[in-house]
């Protein structure tokens, strides 16, 4: 680890209380609530949400869910599903296969619409609230449709999702609609819609809600507090490092913003800081592209094609924030094939992990990693799964076994299974009549 950029203690802006925004370019502080807000004002930088105090884990209490960490969240509740508390799950073959000491996997496709959006969401639309805004609005590779129109049904808010057409897959699409969303299919890409969303925004027609918005990552944080508590809980230390699926590096930048916070306030030691390790797909890896040219920013790809279609992003806008969290905390990124990625969505699958394509990418980087040499076999390694299955049911199919038909006979079907079938399909009915 090269060492951490800690939070600093500015004089908060004059009227806050303990919560305020901080543009991370050019260190201007702004009130939180009293106007919308997505970039700085004064330089159209990033904004990261700031505390008075960090909390300690002493100060989490409560049910294993987001709102239980309140205490290093902008609100005490928030319009919930509820959402967290997801589960690291054990994957004793892929551990062994992959040769790391200790290999967990955080199941965020678990949340209520099935991904880790769920998170942001929940504080995202908190905020909404507070800011009395009437339409919610969101680019989407799918997963933050599903999460917007769902939290924004249960507030009582119009939502609006635009979609690159014919990009997204069919089960998340379906939710936005059931949720009762209003979805825009773009003549473009994810890129283009947020393009959009953002003009909207600005024009002060939508309150947008995608990982631009710093409090989206607020609630995504708490992915790291859960990663951290529930490991130390179960081996009694921290990982040594997380590996994770980068679309718009909104997850990476959270869990470096987390990991921050927790060594400012003493809870976590600068040595025991995990090592923030991207994965993106090869069609669409701009952010492995800045790491490996030592690059402060990242190149907008303008084409990008991946069966991971959550992570197919070709100009990641939280990478300001995410490239420091990867380099400083001794992390690095790495591009995956498609075939790595469905391969990897196998072997989590034959763990019992039902994953969409882009989750897989974890894994799929960390083998990759391994057998490169550039992580030892002697860490302890917590990959994210950030999507379920059904997510993109097209996808898991086509990655699983293939039915076989069988005749309307018993006997049949125990010579099939023993490998002496005669078969259920035109094949085996041409046998039984000649």
């Amino acid at each position: 680890m090269t060492g951490l950029t800690l939070p600093d203690r500015p004089t908060p802006p004059e009227e806050a209380d303990d919560v305020w925004l901080h543009c991370i370019d050019c260190g201007e502080q702004h009130l939180p609530f009293e106007e919308v807000l997505f970039t700085c004002p004064d330089c159209d930088g990033l904004l990261e949400v700031r505390y008075a105090e960090y909390p300690t884990f002493d100060e989490f209490d409560g049910d294993e869910r987001v709102w239980r960490y309140s205490a290093a969240l902008p609100f005490e509740s928030g319009v919930s599903l509820p959402e967290g508390g997801t589960q690291l799950h054990e994957v004793p073959r892929l551990e062994t296969d992959i040769g790391v000491r200790n290999l967990r996997v955080k199941h965020e496709g678990m949340n209520p619409t099935g991904s880790f959006k769920d998170r942001g969401m929940t504080v995202g639309v908190r905020v909404a609230r507070e800011l009395n805004v009437d339409r919610l609005a969101c680019a989407s590779t799918g997963n933050p449709s599903a999460a917007l129109a769902a939290y924004g049904a249960r507030a009582g808010l119009e939502t609006l999702v635009l979609l690159p057409e014919g990009n997204v897959a069919a089960g998340k699409i379906a939710q936005a609609s059931l949720h009762g969303a209003r979805i825009l299919e773009v003549d473009g890409n994810f890129d283009d819609c947020l393009d959009r969303v953002q003009d909207l925004a600005n024009r002060g027609e939508a309150y947008l809600l995608n990982s631009l918005n710093p409090y989206r990552l607020e609630g995504q944080k708490t992915i790291g507090l859960e990663i951290l508590e529930r490991f130390r809980d179960e081996e009694g230390r921290f990982p040594d490092r997380i590996v994770l699926p980068v679309g718009n590096a909104g997850n990476t930048a959270a869990l470096y913003k987390c990991f921050r916070e927790l060594v400012h306030s003493g809870a976590l030691a600068p040595g025991d800081v995990p090592k923030l390790t991207g994965v993106q797909a090869e069609g669409a890896a701009p952010m492995v592209e800045a790491i490996e040219e030592g690059r402060e920013d990242t190149r907008r790809w303008t084409d990008v094609e991946t069966i991971a279609t959550a992570i197919r992003i070709g100009n990641p806008v939280n990478a300001p924030k995410a490239l420091p969290g990867i380099r400083e905390t001794g992390g690095t990124a790495v591009a995956v094939s498609d075939a790595e990625i469905t391969d990897a969505q196998r072997d989590l699958a034959g763990e019992g992990i039902g994953v969409e394509p882009a989750s897989a990418a974890s894994v799929a980087g960390l083998r990759k990693l391994v057998a490169r040499g550039e992580v030892s076999t002697g860490e302890d390694v917590v990959c994210l799964t950030t999507g379920h299955l059904l997510k993109d049911p097209d996808a898991a199919a086509a990655a699983g076994n293939e039915p076989e038909g069988v005749p309307n006979d018993t006997d049949d079907i125990l010579r099939h299974l023993a490998g002496q079938s005669v078969g259920g399909g035109l094949l085996g009915r041409l046998r039984r009549l000649f």
